[in-house]
Parts: C-alpha cells; sequence; structure tokens
C-alpha cells in the first residue's frame, strides 16, 4: 500500500465520487495564464490557498460586516463571515456530491471587492464611478484576483482557473475588464450556486445573531417569523428556557441546520427530476437548480425583510452608514483633487486603468480603520 496520494490519483477518485453534473478538477477549463500543474493539489484546491494567503484576504478582518470593529470584539467582519459561508458551501457540496474545493474557493473569495464600511461603502462608490462602468463588490472581486493582487511575476493577478472566476462572477459581465471573462448562458455551476445560496444562509443567520446580541432586537420581536418559531421550540427541547444566552445560540444552530437541510434536500429531488448530466447541462439550465423549496424560500424572504426593516435600518446602524458614507466621499474626494496622495503602486496603476478606476480600486481595498486613519490625514491637511 502506498501511503501516498498525489493529484492525479485524487482527480481520478473525483471523477468515480463526484456527480455527473460536479465540475472535475481534471476537467478544469483553464487559467489565463498556463501554468505547470502540482505533484500534490489539484488546481481548485491551489485557487483556494492562493486565496487564503493574498492580501485582500486577510484584509476582511477589519472591513464591516454590520458593525464597524471598534463596537465590539464579538461581532462579525467579512472574514468571520466569509468563513461562516465557506464552511457551509462545503457541506452542502459534500452532501450533494458536488467539488468541495471548488466551492470552498469561491465561497472564500466572494468578499475580496467589498469596500470599507460593507454595502454603505460600496454605494458610494458606485455613486462616485457611475459614468465611468460603475463599481460592485462582485465586480471588485474579480479585478482583485485577476488585476490587483501581485503575488507572481509574468503576470498580475493570482491567476485562479475559470470555474473559480466564474463563481466569483455573480450576475454576468457587462462592463469593461482587461481580460477574457468567463462565461455561461444562463447558470453557473452547481458550485457555485452552492456558494450563493451558503453566503444568504450565513449572514442572515450571523446578522440575527448579531442583532440580538447587540439589543438592536430581541426574541420577542421574531415570534411571528415561522423559521425563528420552530428553531426556538427545537432549542427549547435540548436546554432550559432559563438560560436565554444559551436558548438564543441554539436557535441560530438549529436555524442554520434547517435551512441547509432544506437545501439539500430540496435540491436533491430538482437533480433527480432534472438529471443534468453534465456541467454544461448545469449552464443551459433556465432556473437555478440549487436552493431552497419554496416554503423555506418564502419563510427565509419574510426572515430577510424583518432584518431589512428592524435591524440593517435601525437608527444605530444607520448613524455608522452615514459616517462611513461621509468617510469614502471625502476620501474619493480628496484624491480626485490631489492624486499624489495615492501610494505609490496606486499611482501607478493610473496610466493603466485609469485615474478615477485607481482611485476606486485603491478606496476598495482599504480596512474600515485605515480608512478611517487616512481620513482624519485628509481632513486635517484640508483644514
Amino acid at each position: 500500500m502506498s501511503w501516498l496520494r498525489d493529484r492525479k490519483a485524487y482527480e481520478q477518485e473525483e471523477l468515480a465520487r463526484l456527480a455527473p453534473c460536479a465540475v472535475k478538477s481534471a476537467e478544469s477549463r483553464g487559467r489565463l495564464e498556463g501554468e505547470a500543474e502540482h505533484l500534490y493539489r489539484t488546481v481548485f484546491q491551489r485557487d483556494r490557498d492562493r486565496i487564503v494567503h493574498c492580501r485582500a484576504f486577510r484584509r476582511l478582518e477589519y472591513k464591516t460586516q454590520v458593525f464597524v470593529h471598534h463596537e465590539g470584539d464579538h461581532y462579525r467582519n467579512r472574514l468571520t463571515h466569509t468563513l461562516e459561508g465557506a464552511q457551509i458551501g462545503r457541506t452542502l457540496a459534500r452532501a450533494l456530491r458536488l467539488n468541495e474545493d471548488l466551492a470552498e474557493a469561491i465561497a472564500l473569495s466572494h468578499d475580496m471587492g467589498h469596500t470599507p464600511f460593507g454595502h454603505a461603502g460600496e454605494r458610494v462608490l458606485a455613486e462616485l464611478m457611475r459614468n465611468e462602468g460603475g463599481f460592485d463588490h462582485n465586480r471588485q472581486t474579480l479585478r482583485v484576483v485577476d488585476l490587483l493582487e501581485e503575488r507572481y511575476p509574468g503576470f498580475r493577478g493570482l491567476n485562479l482557473t475559470s470555474e473559480t472566476r466564474e463563481g466569483i462572477l455573480k450576475h454576468g459581465c457587462h462592463w469593461s475588464h482587461p481580460v477574457a471573462v468567463p462565461g455561461w448562458r444562463h447558470q453557473r455551476s452547481l458550485e457555485a450556486q452552492a456558494a450563493d445560496v451558503a453566503d444568504e444562509i450565513a449572514y442572515t443567520n450571523h446578522d440575527l445573531d448579531d442583532g440580538l446580541h447587540s439589543g438592536i432586537l430581541n426574541p420577542e420581536m421574531l415570534e411571528d417569523l415561522t423559521l425563528w418559531r420552530e428553531a426556538r421550540e427545537r432549542a427549547l427541547e435540548r436546554v432550559s428556557a432559563d438560560d436565554e444566552p444559551l436558548v438564543r445560540t441554539q436557535t441560530i444552530i438549529a436555524l442554520i441546520n434547517a435551512l441547509v437541510t432544506d437545501v439539500i434536500e430540496s435540491t436533491a429531488k430538482r437533480l433527480a427530476r432534472v438529471e443534468p448530466p453534465s456541467v454544461d447541462a448545469v449552464r443551459e439550465t433556465a432556473e437555478p437548480l440549487l436552493g431552497f423549496s419554496e416554503q423555506t424560500g418564502d419563510a427565509k424572504i419574510r426572515l430577510k425583510r424583518f432584518l431589512s426593516d428592524n435591524f440593517y435600518h435601525h437608527p444605530r446602524v444607520r448613524g455608522a452608514t452615514e459616517r462611513a458614507e461621509l468617510i469614502v466621499k471625502d476620501l474619493f474626494r480628496a484624491y480626485v483633487e490631489n492624486p499624489s496622495l495615492l501610494p505609490d503602486r496606486a499611482r501607478d496603476r493610473c496610466e493603466q486603468d485609469g485615474e478615477l478606476r485607481a482611485i476606486a480600486d485603491h478606496i476598495a481595498g482599504m480596512t474600515d480603520r485605515y480608512a478611517m486613519e487616512v481620513h482624519g490625514e485628509v481632513t486635517r491637511g484640508s483644514r
């Protein structure tokens, strides 16, 4: 018996183990720049590792999910959100015989294009760049992995596989991108769909948890929501109602488990009915194959609406959001008026990518605390 399992052996295992409609490592459409294969890692394992080791991934630790980092050590940030989403994505992929490494790579990379201060920063840059091709964090993630990371000789970016890049590019591409963009007709791979659903399950549940922990939400407000009520009933079967913090934690766990289970079982039924014979057949399918049942999907929408009305737009959250929007606007204006304030690498990209795009790239890459620090320096200098 050999103690070694090399890449080729792992690829053969995938061909035998994964569903016909799963993406196989040995059948990848390749990278923008050709590279020699690794002896022990598949192409998607290499993608995952390149993502985890890049600077944009590390910066997620200090980027807002809902609460800015200084509001408390126990609230989620973009990095913890990403890790929770990747864990759920792996579970979905494993249960449905999909490529777990690809789903994980997509989930780990999906938010690397997010601005400081979360969607508040994104909204500001989208408005400021509306005449320059626009801005959204999915597009920006593709710019990060294709262009902005500098770790290898001979090419810009991380040189990820077409399948990982396809998964990142959530809404298709209708804007200028300096390198070839992966395409599909109707749907992306099931692994990309798994990463999307995992992202939604993760942020819905941990934002709910953070909202309760902050005191902005309380359990009584949630009693009319079917998903919460049923999850709480399951939690109370395990722990005493006298220990409310533990009940809350166990309710969140039960809710995540219920949503993940529903996606797995509902998707398995759809796949059994359609039986897509290949990844290309998945891409040609009119509607997503991976997702919630109709009943759970409707209940999940009601939960998300509740969070929007009672948490995301709460005065405490909105106050921080308005401050964040002001910081991003001020930084953009300062760099436009005086590009010499940009670091050398950002200035170097002005000629290649255009001044406004280089400024947007630089601001989008900032962490919350760095943006606040630079904003303080810029505003002091303008007095």
